[in-house]
């Protein structure tokens, strides 16, 4: 996987501790680590990512510098930041969906365990639906012909 896509939801993953609560940026890169080990964005990715939230107008920052030791950039997320998270999160339920298909299907291919109790009762749905369509069109046929 190229190095940009395992970066890919730095920025949701950022809004996501914002819209819990304001951090500075060390916080929130020290947060990431421990929170999503497997994620382990490097501190250049966590603050290019806050920069580009910061330029699009989704986390608003401010300095402080009235306390001992060096200042500190504070990050918000904004009403804009919360429509983008609303927009990530969506985005991740669907990727989700077609990663856990994928994974069934992979371990179906090489006749390991069955699918996830999630995925093969959403796949059962669809099939039985698709099945129910079909009836009930073959039916419909059936008694139109027989009507004749």
């Amino acid at each position: 996987m190229a190095k940009g896509q395992a970066y890919r939801h730095t920025p949701a993953f950022i809004l996501l501790l914002l819209a819990r609560e304001r951090q500075y940026g060390a916080a929130l890169l020290s947060r990431l680590e421990s929170e999503l080990p497997g994620l382990g964005p490097d501190s250049a990715a966590v603050y290019r990512a806050l920069q580009e939230l910061e330029d699009e107008g989704c986390v608003a920052a401010e300095w402080e510098t009235d306390t001992s030791g060096p200042a500190r950039k504070w990050y918000a997320i904004t009403a804009a930041g919360l429509k983008s998270l609303k927009a990530f999160k969506d985005d991740i339920e669907a990727r989700k969906r077609n990663l856990e298909w994928f994974l069934a299907r992979y371990a179906e291919l090489k006749g390991e365990a069955k699918p996830a109790a999630d995925v093969s009762d959403a796949a059962a749905k669809r099939d039985a639906a698709a099945k129910a369509d079909t009836a009930g069109r073959k039916a419909a046929a059936t008694q139109k012909g027989g009507m004749k």
